[in-house]
């Protein structure tokens, strides 16, 4: 998973313009293509029109957290004046998002921006991108990865530490004993969340959390499952990790007259949850501001092409968590309808 490429090295390994490239095969092509990007703006305004940006996301188009990450690509577009094309599979499916990472890297975008939910399946696609000298942006999942990899940077949460939060938050309302519902088995930023709120748990009421894997795509299967393991196994909390798992549980709680009795939370917003949560269905949902996963890399890439200029200093820019309550949904609603939260 390492392949050898660390940015924090590289960045003190190696001097721009012109002098010797000590760090891997495909580093300099790299910063060669960034030169001639950067020696091209030509103006306070730069040659924005003709910059191109690839983004390819893990997210399906039937979950509303990946409507506001793309609409935070769009206006970020719009506002730097670049173009964009956004793909994602239509299941999770690391085959066919390798290969759409590889399509794009065949057209030789300006910039490339990827999610990168299993580091090992993806390795290979995003690396070849940066070997060929393009600038790539990772975000939501790929914080523990994305600097071997020879990324920029990387925009989204400590997946871990917000798991941690959501545990913490549980824990303080009671619970001992938790169950964690998955909605996209085997991505990798879902797990740590999960290793996070068991944790957060344990450490808050000494409670103990159990993970239940369901289908994002079918929520009727999904209420069903969540109904037979709180009746099983009494459950007195529920952590969902995105919208997909926490309206389903809402419904599935509300059908056996436990809802209120079994504290529950989620991961990520959508309008649903949130008048849930100000329905006092749900306590809270835990934020990563997805939309600023989607307006900054756009923002990054562009000035880096323009100027070289790049954030994070070989640290990811973090974009949460952050959790809404009862007492903040209200005013988050709003944001919500305008695909911004």
């Amino acid at each position: 998973m390492n392949d050898g490429i660390n940015r924090r090295d590289l960045l003190k390994r190696t001097a721009y313009a012109g002098a010797a490239v000590t760090a891997l095969p495909g580093l300099a092509a790299f910063l060669a293509a960034c030169a001639n990007g950067a020696s091209t703006s030509g103006s306070a305004n730069g040659n924005r029109s003709g910059i191109k940006i690839a983004v390819v996301t893990h997210g399906q188009a039937s979950d509303p957290f990946w409507s506001v990450v793309k609409n935070g690509v769009a206006q970020g577009a719009k506002d730097m004046g670049v173009q964009y094309t956004y793909d994602a599979p239509t299941k999770f499916d690391m085959v066919a998002m390798s290969q759409l990472i590889d399509t794009q890297v065949a057209r030789k975008p300006d910039g490339l921006i990827v999610s990168i939910p299993d580091a090992n399946a993806l390795q290979k696609s995003i690396t070849s991108a940066v070997s060929a000298g393009i600038p790539v942006v990772s975000i939501n999942s790929g914080a523990d990865v994305f600097d071997k990899f020879g990324i920029l940077t990387h925009v989204g949460q400590t997946e871990e530490i917000a798991g941690r939060a959501g545990g913490t938050a549980l824990g303080k309302a009671g619970v001992m004993k938790g169950l964690c519902v998955n909605q996209e088995q085997g991505n990798t930023a879902l797990e740590q969340r999960f290793q996070g709120f068991k944790a957060g748990l344990q450490a808050t009421s000494g409670g103990s959390a159990t993970e239940l894997v369901v289908d994002l795509n079918n929520p009727t299967d999904t209420q069903q499952k969540i109904t037979t393991a709180v009746q099983r196994d009494n459950y007195d909390g529920v952590l969902a990790l995105g919208p997909t798992g926490a309206v389903p549980a809402i419904q599935a709680l509300q059908s056996i007259n436990k809802l209120g009795t079994v504290k529950l939370g989620s991961f990520d917003l959508s309008a649903e949850l949130l008048t849930d949560i100000a329905g006092g269905k749900a306590l809270f949902a835990i934020d990563q501001q997805q939309y600023l996963q989607g307006y900054l890399p756009i923002v990054f890439l562009t000035l880096f092409k323009l100027y070289l200029l790049a954030p994070g200093g070989g640290q990811p820019v973090l974009t949460g968590p952050s959790l809404v309550t009862k007492d903040t949904a209200a005013r988050v609603i709003s944001l919500s309808k305008q695909g911004i939260r």
